[in-house]
């Protein structure tokens, strides 16, 4: 059983991956464009604009699994202050204080920054053209003694 889940798991990331990257680039969208029934922020204002393009550009990223790592470093670093600046003044517990939201897609995210893209994504195409590259070039190397 333990293998077969083992074996499974870069396809588990992938989706993990795609299902949060949606999630994250739709809140960012309602945001900026007032999609899904939601309110825009207006252009420029700190900090909603700017964590709503976090939000659709790095949910964009990790939804496509391209510079996943990277992606997911910037949008757990501006939900964690999103939760501490905005949420958390208002109550200690992130039921009491609306941020659910936040704290989970920080954590989601910070947990993508050590996993990376997992199967499904591309930066593992990416990865394989390289590493494909990489080893031809080092097969017509010669080899000195």
């Amino acid at each position: 059983m333990t293998g077969r889940l083992n074996s499974a798991q870069p396809y588990a990331i992938g989706l993990f991956r795609i299902v949060v990257g949606l999630l994250f680039a739709c809140h960012g969208a309602n945001s900026l464009f007032g999609t899904f029934g939601g309110r825009t922020v207006e252009a420029g204002t700190w900090p909603g604009w700017y964590a709503a393009v976090i939000e659709l550009v790095g949910g964009s990223l990790v939804l496509l699994g391209l510079g996943t790592r990277a992606a997911a470093f910037i949008s757990s670093g501006a939900m964690a202050y999103a939760y501490f600046k905005v949420h958390q003044p208002q109550a200690l517990w992130p039921i009491e204080n609306q941020g659910e939201g936040a704290a989970m897609y920080c954590w989601a995210m910070f947990l993508l920054i050590f996993t990376g893209s997992g199967a499904l994504g591309l930066d593992r195409l990416f990865a394989k053209r390289s590493g494909a590259e990489s080893r031809t070039a080092a097969d017509k190397t010669p080899v000195a003694a």
